[in-house]
Protein backbone atom coordinates (compact mmCIF):
# COMPACT_ATOMS: atom_id res chain seq x y z
CA UNK A 1 0.00 0.00 0.00
CA UNK A 2 1.56 3.54 -0.93
CA UNK A 3 0.81 6.75 0.13
CA UNK A 4 0.26 7.98 -3.20
CA UNK A 5 -2.85 5.25 -3.90
CA UNK A 6 -4.18 6.54 -0.23
CA UNK A 7 -4.35 10.32 -1.29
CA UNK A 8 -5.51 9.17 -4.68
CA UNK A 9 -8.09 7.43 -2.66
CA UNK A 10 -9.30 10.00 -0.28
CA UNK A 11 -9.37 12.73 -3.34
CA UNK A 12 -11.95 10.39 -5.02
CA UNK A 13 -14.13 10.31 -1.97
CA UNK A 14 -13.70 13.81 -1.23
CA UNK A 15 -14.50 15.05 -5.06
CA UNK A 16 -16.73 11.56 -5.93
CA UNK A 17 -15.24 12.02 -9.57
CA UNK A 18 -12.50 10.14 -10.60
CA UNK A 19 -11.80 13.22 -13.45
CA UNK A 20 -12.28 16.00 -10.98
CA UNK A 21 -9.56 13.96 -8.59
CA UNK A 22 -6.90 13.49 -11.24
CA UNK A 23 -6.96 17.18 -12.08
CA UNK A 24 -6.74 17.97 -8.29
CA UNK A 25 -3.91 15.38 -7.89
CA UNK A 26 -1.77 16.89 -11.70
CA UNK A 27 -2.29 13.38 -12.76
CA UNK A 28 -4.32 11.75 -15.89
CA UNK A 29 -7.17 9.86 -14.83
CA UNK A 30 -6.00 6.69 -15.68
CA UNK A 31 -3.64 7.20 -13.41
CA UNK A 32 -5.80 7.71 -10.74
CA UNK A 33 -8.21 4.67 -11.85
CA UNK A 34 -5.07 2.14 -11.64
CA UNK A 35 -3.89 3.53 -7.73
CA UNK A 36 -7.52 3.01 -7.16
CA UNK A 37 -6.99 -0.63 -8.57
CA UNK A 38 -4.15 -1.69 -6.94
CA UNK A 39 -5.75 -0.26 -4.05
CA UNK A 40 -9.08 -2.58 -3.84
CA UNK A 41 -6.61 -5.49 -5.39
CA UNK A 42 -4.17 -5.25 -1.67
CA UNK A 43 -7.33 -4.62 0.30
CA UNK A 44 -9.80 -7.50 -1.02
CA UNK A 45 -12.46 -5.66 -1.82
CA UNK A 46 -14.01 -3.17 -3.99
CA UNK A 47 -13.88 0.66 -2.27
CA UNK A 48 -16.28 2.01 -4.68
CA UNK A 49 -19.18 1.47 -6.42
CA UNK A 50 -19.46 3.19 -9.96
CA UNK A 51 -22.76 5.30 -10.08
CA UNK A 52 -24.89 7.52 -12.31
CA UNK A 53 -23.50 10.91 -10.41
CA UNK A 54 -20.33 9.97 -9.53
CA UNK A 55 -18.10 7.17 -7.16
CA UNK A 56 -19.62 6.40 -4.63
CA UNK A 57 -17.78 4.56 -1.08
CA UNK A 58 -18.65 1.15 -0.89
CA UNK A 59 -19.01 -0.39 3.47
CA UNK A 60 -15.06 -1.04 2.95
CA UNK A 61 -14.24 2.37 1.21
CA UNK A 62 -16.15 4.14 4.56
CA UNK A 63 -13.69 1.84 6.85
CA UNK A 64 -10.78 2.65 4.75
CA UNK A 65 -10.90 7.04 4.98
CA UNK A 66 -10.65 7.29 8.52
CA UNK A 67 -7.61 5.14 8.54
CA UNK A 68 -6.13 6.66 4.96
CA UNK A 69 -6.82 10.08 6.57
CA UNK A 70 -5.09 9.60 9.01
CA UNK A 71 -2.30 8.27 7.81
CA UNK A 72 -1.51 10.84 5.64
CA UNK A 73 -1.97 13.29 8.44
CA UNK A 74 0.85 11.30 10.21
CA UNK A 75 2.22 11.80 7.03
CA UNK A 76 2.26 15.44 6.43
CA UNK A 77 3.16 16.27 10.74
CA UNK A 78 6.33 14.48 10.02
CA UNK A 79 7.10 15.94 6.76
CA UNK A 80 6.38 19.54 8.85
CA UNK A 81 8.55 18.56 11.86
CA UNK A 82 11.56 16.89 10.13
CA UNK A 83 11.69 20.59 7.96
CA UNK A 84 11.83 22.35 11.28
CA UNK A 85 14.42 20.55 12.85
CA UNK A 86 16.36 20.29 9.37
CA UNK A 87 16.43 24.40 9.71
CA UNK A 88 16.64 24.48 14.07
CA UNK A 89 13.75 26.55 13.97
CA UNK A 90 10.39 24.97 15.43
CA UNK A 91 8.00 24.04 12.93
CA UNK A 92 5.53 21.23 12.06
CA UNK A 93 2.44 20.86 11.60
CA UNK A 94 -0.48 21.03 14.37
CA UNK A 95 -3.88 20.17 14.66
CA UNK A 96 -6.18 21.75 17.34
CA UNK A 97 -9.64 21.26 18.02
CA UNK A 98 -12.00 23.89 19.12
CA UNK A 99 -15.69 24.13 20.04
CA UNK A 100 -18.01 26.21 17.50
CA UNK A 101 -18.69 28.48 20.25
CA UNK A 102 -15.54 29.41 20.79
CA UNK A 103 -13.83 29.35 17.34
CA UNK A 104 -14.83 32.77 16.01
CA UNK A 105 -13.11 34.52 19.44
CA UNK A 106 -10.28 32.54 19.22
CA UNK A 107 -8.99 31.28 15.81
CA UNK A 108 -8.00 34.09 14.32
CA UNK A 109 -6.01 35.81 17.36
CA UNK A 110 -3.89 32.12 17.49
CA UNK A 111 -3.45 32.08 13.33
CA UNK A 112 -1.93 35.73 13.90
CA UNK A 113 -0.12 34.54 16.94
CA UNK A 114 1.66 31.52 15.65
CA UNK A 115 2.35 33.84 12.59
CA UNK A 116 4.59 36.03 14.91
CA UNK A 117 6.34 33.74 17.32
CA UNK A 118 6.35 30.47 15.39
CA UNK A 119 6.09 30.85 11.50
CA UNK A 120 7.59 27.22 11.17
CA UNK A 121 4.59 25.77 12.86
CA UNK A 122 1.66 25.08 10.11
CA UNK A 123 -1.72 25.03 11.89
CA UNK A 124 -4.99 23.30 11.42
CA UNK A 125 -8.24 24.40 13.26
CA UNK A 126 -10.84 21.12 13.32
CA UNK A 127 -14.04 22.28 15.10
CA UNK A 128 -16.66 19.88 16.46
CA UNK A 129 -18.70 19.55 19.95
CA UNK A 130 -17.01 18.16 22.91
CA UNK A 131 -17.86 14.57 22.17
CA UNK A 132 -16.33 14.71 18.99
CA UNK A 133 -13.13 16.62 19.98
CA UNK A 134 -12.33 13.80 22.37
CA UNK A 135 -12.42 10.95 19.46
CA UNK A 136 -10.44 12.97 17.60
CA UNK A 137 -8.03 13.20 20.42
CA UNK A 138 -8.69 9.44 21.10
CA UNK A 139 -7.44 8.70 17.40
CA UNK A 140 -5.12 11.05 16.74
CA UNK A 141 -6.36 13.22 14.37
CA UNK A 142 -6.28 16.33 16.84
CA UNK A 143 -3.23 17.21 18.85
CA UNK A 144 -4.82 19.28 21.74
CA UNK A 145 -8.65 20.74 22.29
CA UNK A 146 -10.50 23.32 24.22
CA UNK A 147 -13.92 21.39 25.08
CA UNK A 148 -16.72 21.21 27.95
CA UNK A 149 -15.26 20.01 31.64
CA UNK A 150 -17.87 17.50 31.32
CA UNK A 151 -16.65 15.10 28.82
CA UNK A 152 -14.78 12.41 30.60
CA UNK A 153 -12.28 9.84 28.88
CA UNK A 154 -9.64 7.91 30.56
CA UNK A 155 -7.71 8.50 26.62
CA UNK A 156 -7.40 11.78 27.40
CA UNK A 157 -6.21 14.17 30.39
CA UNK A 158 -7.43 17.89 30.84
CA UNK A 159 -6.83 20.94 32.54
CA UNK A 160 -9.51 23.72 33.80
CA UNK A 161 -9.22 26.75 32.05
CA UNK A 162 -12.10 28.59 32.10
CA UNK A 163 -15.68 29.16 33.79
CA UNK A 164 -18.33 30.93 31.84
CA UNK A 165 -21.92 31.00 32.86
CA UNK A 166 -24.74 30.39 30.57
CA UNK A 167 -27.79 32.85 29.81
CA UNK A 168 -30.99 32.86 28.36
CA UNK A 169 -30.39 34.09 24.66
CA UNK A 170 -33.18 35.80 22.39
CA UNK A 171 -34.15 37.90 20.00
CA UNK A 172 -33.93 41.93 20.33
CA UNK A 173 -37.25 42.96 21.11
CA UNK A 174 -37.41 40.14 23.91
CA UNK A 175 -37.46 41.44 27.68
CA UNK A 176 -34.06 40.07 28.19
CA UNK A 177 -31.48 41.95 29.80
CA UNK A 178 -27.41 41.30 30.66
CA UNK A 179 -28.70 42.86 34.47
CA UNK A 180 -31.95 41.16 35.30
CA UNK A 181 -31.02 37.47 35.67
CA UNK A 182 -34.26 35.38 35.12
CA UNK A 183 -34.83 31.34 36.86
CA UNK A 184 -35.69 28.35 34.97
CA UNK A 185 -39.39 28.52 36.19
CA UNK A 186 -39.85 31.68 34.01
CA UNK A 187 -37.97 30.36 31.32
CA UNK A 188 -39.86 27.22 31.51
CA UNK A 189 -43.13 29.81 29.91
CA UNK A 190 -41.57 30.19 26.75
CA UNK A 191 -41.38 27.62 23.85
CA UNK A 192 -36.90 26.90 23.53
CA UNK A 193 -34.43 26.02 20.80
CA UNK A 194 -32.05 24.27 22.39
CA UNK A 195 -28.59 21.70 21.43
CA UNK A 196 -29.52 18.01 20.49
CA UNK A 197 -28.68 15.28 23.34
CA UNK A 198 -25.96 14.69 24.77
CA UNK A 199 -24.74 17.98 23.54
CA UNK A 200 -22.33 19.35 26.53
CA UNK A 201 -25.23 22.23 27.40
CA UNK A 202 -28.03 20.16 27.00
CA UNK A 203 -27.14 17.95 29.59
CA UNK A 204 -25.97 21.13 31.75
CA UNK A 205 -29.83 22.23 31.52
CA UNK A 206 -31.31 19.21 31.93
CA UNK A 207 -29.57 18.43 34.97
CA UNK A 208 -30.69 21.65 36.46
CA UNK A 209 -34.25 21.29 35.16
CA UNK A 210 -34.24 18.09 37.24
CA UNK A 211 -32.80 19.81 40.50
CA UNK A 212 -35.62 22.60 40.16
CA UNK A 213 -38.07 20.37 39.20
CA UNK A 214 -38.81 22.14 35.73
CA UNK A 215 -40.13 21.19 32.66
CA UNK A 216 -38.90 22.89 29.58
CA UNK A 217 -41.09 23.31 26.70
CA UNK A 218 -38.87 22.77 23.41
CA UNK A 219 -39.78 24.04 20.02
CA UNK A 220 -36.77 22.67 18.08
CA UNK A 221 -33.52 20.17 18.76
CA UNK A 222 -30.51 20.82 16.46
CA UNK A 223 -26.95 20.11 16.44
CA UNK A 224 -25.61 23.15 14.83
CA UNK A 225 -24.72 26.57 16.58
CA UNK A 226 -25.64 27.87 13.32
CA UNK A 227 -29.37 26.12 13.16
CA UNK A 228 -29.85 27.35 16.87
CA UNK A 229 -29.21 30.55 16.40
CA UNK A 230 -31.10 31.28 13.05
CA UNK A 231 -33.99 29.45 14.84
CA UNK A 232 -34.07 32.13 17.73
CA UNK A 233 -33.46 34.84 15.11
CA UNK A 234 -36.52 33.59 13.31
CA UNK A 235 -39.08 34.11 16.57
CA UNK A 236 -39.09 30.13 17.50
CA UNK A 237 -38.32 30.09 20.81
CA UNK A 238 -35.33 31.58 23.06
CA UNK A 239 -32.29 29.39 23.72
CA UNK A 240 -29.81 29.01 26.45
CA UNK A 241 -25.92 29.81 25.23
CA UNK A 242 -22.43 31.07 26.89
CA UNK A 243 -22.51 34.64 25.70
CA UNK A 244 -19.35 33.81 23.76
CA UNK A 245 -21.31 31.59 21.39
CA UNK A 246 -22.86 34.80 20.18
CA UNK A 247 -20.66 37.54 21.28
CA UNK A 248 -20.73 39.45 18.24
CA UNK A 249 -24.97 38.99 17.84
CA UNK A 250 -25.02 40.65 21.05
CA UNK A 251 -22.65 43.74 20.72
CA UNK A 252 -24.53 44.09 17.59
CA UNK A 253 -27.89 44.17 19.55
CA UNK A 254 -28.99 41.07 16.82
CA UNK A 255 -29.67 39.11 19.99
CA UNK A 256 -30.13 39.77 23.64
CA UNK A 257 -29.62 37.78 26.73
CA UNK A 258 -29.60 37.53 30.55
CA UNK A 259 -27.75 35.43 32.88
CA UNK A 260 -29.74 32.16 34.56
CA UNK A 261 -30.63 32.35 37.89
CA UNK A 262 -31.55 30.18 40.71
CA UNK A 263 -30.20 27.96 39.68
CA UNK A 264 -27.26 29.30 38.37
CA UNK A 265 -26.12 27.43 35.37
CA UNK A 266 -21.92 27.49 34.43
CA UNK A 267 -19.78 25.44 32.01
CA UNK A 268 -16.13 24.74 32.45
CA UNK A 269 -13.39 24.80 29.52
CA UNK A 270 -10.53 22.30 29.98
CA UNK A 271 -7.52 22.11 27.65
CA UNK A 272 -7.46 18.51 26.62
CA UNK A 273 -4.50 16.68 25.64
CA UNK A 274 -4.07 12.77 24.56
CA UNK A 275 -2.61 10.36 27.70
CA UNK A 276 -0.87 7.79 25.64
CA UNK A 277 0.53 9.84 22.67
CA UNK A 278 3.59 12.60 23.57
CA UNK A 279 3.42 15.74 22.87
CA UNK A 280 6.08 17.34 20.44
CA UNK A 281 7.75 20.65 21.02
CA UNK A 282 5.87 22.55 18.57
CA UNK A 283 2.46 21.05 19.19
CA UNK A 284 3.29 22.22 22.99
CA UNK A 285 4.23 25.82 21.38
CA UNK A 286 1.05 25.74 19.61
CA UNK A 287 -0.79 24.76 23.42
CA UNK A 288 0.60 27.55 25.09
CA UNK A 289 -0.44 30.15 22.82
CA UNK A 290 -3.90 28.87 22.90
CA UNK A 291 -4.20 29.19 26.00
CA UNK A 292 -2.39 32.90 25.87
CA UNK A 293 -5.01 34.14 23.93
CA UNK A 294 -7.66 32.41 25.69
CA UNK A 295 -6.61 34.28 29.08
CA UNK A 296 -5.95 37.29 26.57
CA UNK A 297 -9.94 36.96 25.36
CA UNK A 298 -11.03 37.14 28.95
CA UNK A 299 -9.12 39.60 30.24
CA UNK A 300 -9.68 42.28 27.68
CA UNK A 301 -13.25 41.58 27.84
CA UNK A 302 -13.38 39.53 24.04
CA UNK A 303 -14.98 36.75 26.43
CA UNK A 304 -17.56 38.21 28.15
CA UNK A 305 -18.54 36.09 31.19
CA UNK A 306 -15.82 34.05 31.72
CA UNK A 307 -13.58 33.57 34.29
CA UNK A 308 -10.09 32.72 34.10
CA UNK A 309 -8.70 29.27 36.64
CA UNK A 310 -5.94 28.53 34.81
CA UNK A 311 -2.46 29.15 36.37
Amino acid sequence: MEFKQLRAFLTVAETGNVTRAADMLNLVQPAVSRHIKLLEEEIGAPLFERARHGMVLTEAGQSLVGYARRAMLELDRARAEIAGAATDDIGGLVTLGLLPSTVDILSSRLVAALAASYPGIRVRVAVGYAGTLVQWLTSGEVDAALLYGAERSADIQTTPLIEEALWVIGPPESPLRPEQPVTLAEVSAHKLVLPSAPHGIRTLVEHACAVAKVTLNLSAETNALSVQRSLVLGGHGLTILPPIAVAEDLQARKLTGAPLANPNISRTIVLALPVHRPTARHVRCAIELLVQESRNAIETGLWPEGRWLGA
